[in-house]
């Protein structure tokens, strides 16, 4: 087998998930405005959306991960559900505060939030599944990422006027 391990599937990860992050970030254009595309891609600028680049690379790991290492790590899916929602939370604060200090935003930081809340959720994944903590939540993860999903649809068809779905842009 190639990768055996827990910190080797955590860092196959990380680049699994930057890279598909990356990629996201274009899809939507590259599609020509799909409509299907754009429930899990960045449909424009607002930090809610850019937190799909991260939610959904990262949805698409932890099947992987509950495939290859569901029975050695029992509780590898909920440890995945917290680290992807802590990362979401983790882009979400990290902008608002240094854009809200600084009074604008720049794309080079913005980027570089993305890629350390990539590493932030591994990190999280890979101690919680060590830890074993998570373990008895193993049947709730699919509900946190089915509702996450869900809030995903509900906001890009429908962005509420406040912030954090207004594209930076265009406010």
């Amino acid at each position: 087998m190639f990768m055996k391990g827990l910190k080797s599937n955590i860092i196959a990860g990380i680049i699994f998930v930057s890279a598909l992050g990356t990629l996201f970030q274009f899809l939507y254009k590259w599609s020509g405005s799909s409509f299907f595309i754009g429930f899990f891609t960045s449909v424009n600028e607002s930090v809610w959306e850019h937190t799909k680049l991260l939610f959904f690379p990262m949805l698409i790991y932890s099947l992987y991960l509950k495939i290859k290492l569901g029975k050695d790590y029992p509780g590898i899916s909920p440890a995945a559900a917290v680290g992807a929602l802590s990362g979401v939370m983790f882009i979400i604060v990290s902008y608002y505060t240094y854009s809200g200090i600084a009074g604008f935003h720049v794309t080079f930081i913005d980027m570089a939030i993305f890629y350390i809340s990539v590493l932030l959720s591994f990190l999280i994944v890979y101690k919680l599944a060590l830890s074993r903590t998570v373990e008895k939540y193993d049947k709730l993860y699919p509900v946190i990422w089915i509702a996450f999903i869900c809030l995903y649809v509900i906001f890009t068809l429908f962005p509420p006027e406040i912030p954090l779905f207004i594209s930076p842009e265009n406010p």
